[in-house]
């Protein structure tokens, strides 16, 4: 069975460090590293063991359980997450094409993608559209070619007076062109009404990400004593973007929360 001593002189061997090398690396004596190699210290300390892992570029975790290094343990950020959980939810074929994206993609800028010759050569499932068609979205009134995502809308418009109610039986689902927009959105809201005129009609659909809080400026999804806003957050009020609606005051409300952040909209035709 493989100890850590065997771990450690494996890394050494491999790196081609004498015992005199490592110490120096370390930090350690060289007497003391000796006796920690040649077993002679049954319970080397913590200490040590990190000084030695870090000489060897390894870690702690894999000295002393044999657990091998995550070499893929890269910082992503909130769009390479989003992209990475996105993928995760595509079938075998859905990812085949995204696969072939990027390497046509790579190709493009002049990088190399590697390719494994032998991997499984995909074909469609029976009855799939071998790749995106173009179709007449019931939003956007124009052609679109990409892929759908599903979303939940719900029923209740949301404007001065009229409570938002986000419960199941409230919602249906309806299909979204797949954009860096509606990947942020979580559900979706009609508009009633102008307040929020001239960039934003009655009858829109608003995108929107769930939070229970918004920054200063945002546009946001607000329940106040029961009845649903979509206004923007001035920090002691909500604000309409047209001019002819006066502040809303939130020290008149007893009751008030966030519902969400508004990253977009859908408009019907």
């Amino acid at each position: 069975m493989e100890t850590y001593l065997d771990r450690i002189k494996l890394l050494k061997n491999e790196q081609k460090l004498t015992n005199e090398q490592l110490a120096e690396r370390s930090g350690i004596p060289l007497g003391t590293l000796s006796k920690i190699l040649a077993g002679m210290s049954d319970s080397p300390k913590l200490s040590n063991l990190v000084a030695i892992c870090g000489a060897l570029g390894c870690s702690v975790e894999y000295v002393v359980n044999g657990t091998p290094e995550n070499t893929n343990n890269y910082t992503l950020s909130g769009d390479e997450i989003r992209l990475m959980e996105q993928y995760r939810t595509l079938d075998k074929w859905g990812r085949s094409l995204v696969d072939t994206v990027i390497a046509k993609e790579l190709e493009r800028i002049g990088a190399t993608a590697s390719v494994d010759e032998g991997a499984e050569k995909l074909s469609a499932p029976a009855g799939k559209i071998l790749r995106p068609v173009a179709s007449v979205s019931r939003y956007a009134g124009e052609a679109v070619r990409t892929a759908k995502r599903k979303i939940k809308l719900f029923d209740l418009p949301v404007s001065a007076g009229v409570g938002v109610y986000l419960e199941e039986e409230h919602a249906e689902t309806i299909s979204v062109p797949s954009t860096e927009k509606t990947a942020e959105a979580d559900y979706a809201l009609r508009i009633s009404g102008n307040s929020m005129e001239p960039k934003y009609h009655d009858g829109d659909i608003l995108l929107v990400h769930a939070c229970d809080s918004v920054e200063e400026g945002e546009l946001g999804i607000f329940l106040l004593d029961g009845c649903g806003f979509f206004k923007k957050y001035g920090g002691d009020r909500l604000l309409s973007l047209n001019g002819d609606y006066a502040p809303i005051l939130l020290k008149d409300f007893s009751e008030i929360q966030c519902k969400g952040r508004v990253v977009g909209r859908l408009k019907r035709k």
